[in-house]
């Protein structure tokens, strides 16, 4: 299966995913410093990954993918042409059959993640964003804790390419 972690920053998702026996692994984050610190930590395993330093809008898919994972990043996204422009890149990145998991702060989460101003989403918005080349397989809120002990709802989306 062909993974792409966007957003990934210093994330541990791949390092599991290696773990796990997944070897086609892209990771994206507009943060060279990020990816620089996941190389160093993943040592000789880096070597297994595709690295891409890149904004998602500026991103030009070379192959399609089975899974599209995003957790935060897609919320940052503000503007109409930039939200369309992802939801038109991850539809032409995902294989039919595959899946888009994409997490935000929900309608009663935070408004600025980071310092930077964000898009809250619910259920019904993702829906009506990417129903047209995706089904809805479940969506889910969760409360995440912050190192700094303050609660931000997230809304977890688990989407099946048509």
């Amino acid at each position: 299966s062909k993974i792409i972690d966007v957003g990934s920053g210093e994330s541990r998702l791949v390092d599991n995913l290696i773990i796990l026996g997944f070897k086609n692994i892209t990771l994206l984050d507009i943060s060279h410093n990020s990816l620089e610190k996941s190389k160093v930590r993943l040592g000789s395993e880096a070597n297994l990954i595709n690295w891409i330093n890149s904004d998602i809008i500026l991103f030009n898919p070379k192959e399609r993918y089975n899974l599209w994972h995003d957790r935060a990043t897609f919320h940052f996204l503000k503007e109409s042409s930039t939200i369309n422009k992802y939801v038109e890149l991850a539809s032409n990145a995902i294989k039919s059959g595959g899946y888009l998991i994409i997490s935000t702060f929900s309608k009663n989460g935070p408004l600025k993640c980071s310092g930077l101003e964000i898009k809250q989403y619910d259920k019904s918005l993702i829906i009506k964003l990417f129903g047209k080349f995706f089904d809805l397989i479940s969506s889910e809120k969760n409360e995440h804790i912050t190192p700094f002990n303050t609660k931000q709802e997230f809304i977890f989306n688990l989407l099946k390419r048509k």
